[in-house]
């Protein structure tokens, strides 16, 4: 079993930034790998960003340039630093660890964490 903590959502203008972290309760570097989603009322789950454990990235389009995904293996963390905030990024951000056991692939979530951009 994997759980996951995300912190660090809450209330930012337009333009400002956040910075959301996920704590791990097992070696993060037995995941396979880490990711932010977010769902907005009325939409579907989207991807946001996600990094490997061979530290592969890759983000969505509507984040490129903006959000940054992280990982502190000390600390069993993952974060994602988010600039240049639009109310559009308005949404539950959700961690997600994809963890492969002998028996098949398994997909964990955090709770999520509100974040809403707004002046």
């Amino acid at each position: 079993q994997v759980q996951l903590v995300e912190s660090g959502g809450g209330l930012v203008e337009p333009g400002g930034s956040l910075r959301l972290s996920c704590a791990v309760s097992t070696s993060i570097l037995s995941i396979n790998r880490m990711g932010w989603f977010r769902q907005a009322p009325g939409k579907q789950r989207e991807l946001v960003a996600t990094m490997t454990s061979e530290d592969i990235t890759n983000y969505a389009d509507f984040v490129k340039g903006r959000f940054t995904i992280s990982r502190d293996n000390a600390k069993n963390t993952v974060s994602l630093q988010m600039e240049s905030l639009q109310p559009e990024d308005t949404a539950v951000y959700y961690c997600h660890a994809l963890k492969r056991y002998v028996g098949g692939w398994y997909n964990y979530w955090g709770q999520g964490t509100q974040v809403t951009v707004s002046s």
